[in-house]
C-alpha cells in the first residue's frame, strides 16, 4: 500500500508469531519497522534480515514492556533511527491456562503488567512524539467478547485492552491520532503448533470459513487499519476470526 510505504512503525513483541507476521507484512509495504522482542534475539534478528533481505528496511530492539523502565528507550530508539514515529502496534502480551482454582497473585500481576499496563504506558510514551495521522493499533482477542473459564485472567486483560482502545481513541481524537483494535481468533503460531488436534478441530469446526487463521490473516487486517481506506475508524475494535465466536 503506498500510503504505508515509508511509514515508522514500531511493532511490539515482534520475534514470532502474530507480531512476527505483523512486522514482515509492513516491512514488504515499504514500512520502516522497528522489531520490538523481550528476550529472543536470535528471532527478532530472523524478522529484521528477512524484511532487509526484501528490500525493506528494519531493526530490533530489546525492551521488555512488562519492566516501565524499558519503555520510553524503545520510542527513543525508533526516532533516533528514523527521525520519527508514524504508527505503534501493541502486540506484546503473554497468556497462560488459568482457570478459577489456579489462579495466583504472580499469574494476575504477569498478565496485567504486560497486557494492560505495558501497553497503556508505552501508547503514553509513543504518543508524546507522534504527529497527526499517527496511528495506534491494539491487539486484542475473541476472547475479550467470549471469555473462557480456564483463561479467565488472560480474557480480562483483553477486555481491558477493548476499553482502552476506545477511551484511548477519545483522548487522542483532538490530535488526530487513530486508535483501532485488532481481535484475532483461533491463530496457529510457533506458541500453539503442537496444540492437541480434537482441541484445534474444535475451534476450525465453529469457524464459519472452516479453518484457523494464520498471522498473515492478522497482519493484512493491521495494513488495513494503519491505512487511509480506514481513516475514519477509531475507537473500534475489528473481529478477525473467520466469523468464528469462542
Amino acid at each position: 500500500m503506498k500510503d504505508i510505504n515509508g511509514k515508522v512503525v514500531i511493532v511490539t513483541g515482534a520475534s514470532s508469531g502474530i507480531g512476527a507476521g505483523i512486522a514482515l507484512r509492513l516491512g514488504e509495504e515499504g514500512a520502516k519497522v522497528v522489531v520490538n522482542y523481550a528476550s529472543n534475539s536470535a528471532a527478532a534478528q530472523r524478522v529484521v534480515d528477512t524484511i532487509v533481505a526484501a528490500g525493506g528496511q528494519a531493526i530490533a530492539f530489546q525492551a521488555d514492556l512488562a519492566q516501565p523502565q524499558q519503555i520510553a528507550p524503545l520510542i527513543e530508539a525508533a526516532v533516533a533511527e528514523y527521525g520519527r514515529l508514524d504508527v505503534l502496534i501493541n502486540n506484546a502480551g503473554i497468556y497462560r491456562m488459568d482457570t478459577l482454582e489456579t489462579i495466583s497473585a504472580e499469574s494476575i500481576d504477569a498478565h496485567f503488567n504486560l497486557n494492560v499496563r505495558g501497553l497503556l504506558l508505552t501508547t503514553q510514551a509513543a504518543a508524546k512524539v507522534m504527529s497527526a495521522g499517527g496511528v495506534i493499533v491494539n491487539i486484542s482477542s475473541g476472547v475479550s467478547k467470549s471469555p473462557s473459564p480456564v483463561a479467565q485472567v488472560y480474557c480480562a486483560t483483553k477486555g481491558a485492552v477493548d476499553v482502552l482502545t476506545r477511551s484511548l481513541a477519545l483522548a487522542l481524537g483532538e490530535r488526530q491520532i487513530r486508535v483501532v483494535g485488532i481481535a484475532p481468533g483461533l491463530t496457529l503460531t510457533e506458541g500453539n503448533t503442537e496444540m492437541v488436534q480434537p482441541f484445534l478441530d474444535h475451534f476450525v469446526e465453529k469457524t464459519p470459513l472452516g479453518r484457523a487463521g494464520y498471522p498473515r490473516d492478522i497482519a493484512a487486517a493491521v495494513a488495513f487499519a494503519i491505512g487511509e481506506d480506514a481513516g475514519w475508524i477509531t475507537g473500534s475494535t475489528i473481529d478477525v476470526a473467520g466469523g468464528m465466536v469462542f
